[in-house]
């Protein structure tokens, strides 16, 4: 087999060590009471490998609203972005059952004497302790922190939410045993130091921000924390993956397996077994939403010597062929542009408008033709050392302490990768991009503005579509951007259109009667695709007749159920939601 995807649940084992004693007790199979397991490394491997299945899949990560939040346009609209989330009666990720698997594995593996493998097995478990408290706290705040197994009568059931920060604490406590006792060789597919320390980049990233913009103090450790770790992951064995500067950034996407010299962790795909993913058909096909970039993306993309595509004068009208010349080359690596062909292809395609609401067409994960039927195999990233770069410069600037040497040893190696020039601290902090302040209106002014604004860019140039914006926005307190219009390409209005400027027309946007079909020509009619100016032109606007909504007071963090509140009286909803009536 070409790869082995250690993602497995071990079903059996899984179920039995998870149900209550009564049950055990009833099953035949006794022996696999937790008393009579956890004895040996192979036991406490495949106990722990059910862990797993907490990582992100394919569909996650590069698909799944609201995670790709402002960069992407679509069909379909989450209720993030519609402000019409309610509170639920059950569920909504109020679910506590893989912690009682993580808690129960750690009350039981001192039976196992081999001390070498029931410590690493033991920094596996808490590693995903931290990393399902991550996800808790990222959707509620505060929590109730829970490191033992409750039985159905325990009074720890019915305790309170415990405040984030404390559970940040016992969360940096699982995540720095996992960093000391996780092997040190790396892997792609398996829990290592590495891992380990990328999730703790992220998490302190996360949270020091977020203590930081929402007023809650105490994030300077915090974001200390964050630089610390990914000082230690940058001494260790990884390295920005290079090639050549117009195909080594989206090399990494499409790799049939994971590209080890900067993927850290990856989810695993193979045809072998099979377990295949659709991204060729989610990006491809009309099925899916018809995913587009957003132009406010397009926009923030540099030009290639590095100059601010919005400081030239009329790039708000400015049409594709033009807009695309001479740009970032991870644009060009990240959506289709003039000359665009698909692997193993022969011909320039350009962007189709019948599977892209926006015009701009992913590439990014895109695979030849012969995976469009929703078999695609190639690894998708869950952490890896671009992140890490980005996270160390973003906590260094919120702490007012980056300087140019560690953009040298940061922002400058993802430039590097494409050929761009690196960032100037000083050039950036003397003239923070306009553009960039209106899209960020929280970043105060001071010192530090102009590069914080740009490390801003850079991220979201560099980690799009991998599932990072939505948090982004959530920690910056800029979940207001989700409330703004979501546009695409511009045009003049009605026409005939040469998208890529080889002679031929690509696109014709109509009124009235659709004319007769010429082979290869796309047909749009002006009214279905919608301009901002209507027949004066103007961007492509998504979802034109739905006020989207954002508050404040209440949307950065979720609801808890009802379900929860009546069964628990000493929980409290988060603010602004709306609660039941108690007792």
């Amino acid at each position: 087999m070409r790869k082995i995807f250690h993602y497995i649940i071990i079903g059996t084992v899984g179920l039995l060590l998870s149900c209550n004693d009564d049950y055990l007790e009833r099953y035949p199979l006794a022996e696999l009471a937790p008393e009579n397991y956890f004895r040996n490394a192979q036991e406490l491997q495949n106990y722990t490998n059910a862990f797993y299945d907490l990582l992100p899949d394919a569909l996650a990560i590069h698909y799944n609203n609201p995670h790709q939040a402002d960069d992407e346009a679509r069909n379909t609209l989450a209720d993030e972005f519609r402000g019409s989330r309610i509170t639920p009666g059950s569920g909504g990720g109020w679910s506590w059952s893989t912690l009682r698997r993580i808690n129960l594995y750690l009350a039981y593996s001192h039976q196992c004497e081999d001390e070498s493998a029931r410590l690493l097995y033991d920094g596996i478990a808490r590693f995903f302790r931290a990393y399902f408290y991550f996800d808790k706290v990222v959707r509620f705040g505060d929590v109730p922190w829970y490191d033992a197994v409750l039985g159905v009568d325990d009074e720890g059931l019915l305790k309170p939410r415990d405040s984030r920060k404390e559970v940040f604490a016992k969360m940096l406590e699982d995540i720095d045993f996992a960093i000391a006792h996780c092997q040190e060789q790396k892997s792609a597919q398996l829990i290592t130091k590495w891992t380990a320390l990328a999730l703790k980049s992220r998490m302190c990233l996360f949270e020091g921000t977020f203590r930081k913009y929402h007023g809650l103090g105490d994030w300077q450790d915090i974001l200390h924390e964050a630089v610390e770790a990914s000082e230690q992951l940058m001494e260790g064995p990884y390295s920005i993956y290079t090639s050549s500067p117009d195909k080594a950034y989206q090399e990494l996407f499409i790799a049939d397996e994971a590209i080890t010299q900067e993927m850290i962790l990856a989810r695993q795909y193979t045809e072998a077994l099979p377990l295949i993913h659709s991204a060729n058909f989610y990006i491809l096909s009309a099925s899916f939403g018809r995913p587009g970039m957003q132009k406010s993306v397009v926009d923030s993309y540099l030009m290639k010597d590095g100059s601010r595509f919005t400081d030239i004068p009329g790039y708000e009208t400015m049409q594709f062929y033009e807009e695309s010349q001479n740009r970032d080359p991870r644009m060009a690596q990240t959506i289709r542009t003039p000359g665009y062909r698909r692997i193993g292809g022969t011909q320039d395609v350009v962007p189709d408008f019948a599977t892209c609401v926006t015009g701009y067409q992913y590439v990014k994960y895109v695979l030849a033709p012969s995976y469009d039927a929703g078999r695609n195999v190639n690894d998708m990233p869950i952490f890896r050392y671009a992140e890490v770069l980005l996270n160390f410069a973003e906590a260094k600037a919120e702490l007012g302490l980056l300087l140019q040497p560690d953009i040298d040893r940061s922002i400058k190696l993802l430039r590097d990768r494409v050929d761009m020039p690196n960032l100037n601290v000083d050039a950036a902090n003397a003239n923070p991009d306009p553009y960039l302040v209106s899209e960020y209106p929280n970043v105060e002014s001071g010192a530090n503005r102009g590069v914080i604004l740009e490390i801003r860019r850079e991220r979201r140039i560099e980690l799009i579509k991998e599932g990072h914006r939505y948090r982004d926005l959530m920690r910056w307190m800029e979940g207001a951007r989700l409330a703004k219009p979501f546009y695409g390409m511009y045009f003049p209005g009605a026409g005939e259109y040469d998208l890529d400027h080889n002679g031929t027309i690509d696109l014709v946007i109509y009124q009235g009667s659709a004319p007769t079909p010429v082979p290869g020509r796309q047909y749009q009619r002006l009214g279905e695709l919608v301009l901002e100016n209507g027949t004066n032109g103007g961007r492509i606007v998504n979802f034109p007749d739905i006020s989207k909504t954002w508050d404040e007071r209440k949307d950065y963090l979720y609801p808890i159920p009802l379900e929860e509140l009546t069964l628990n009286k000493a929980l409290e909803q988060n603010p602004w939601w709306d609660d039941i009536e108690r007792d």
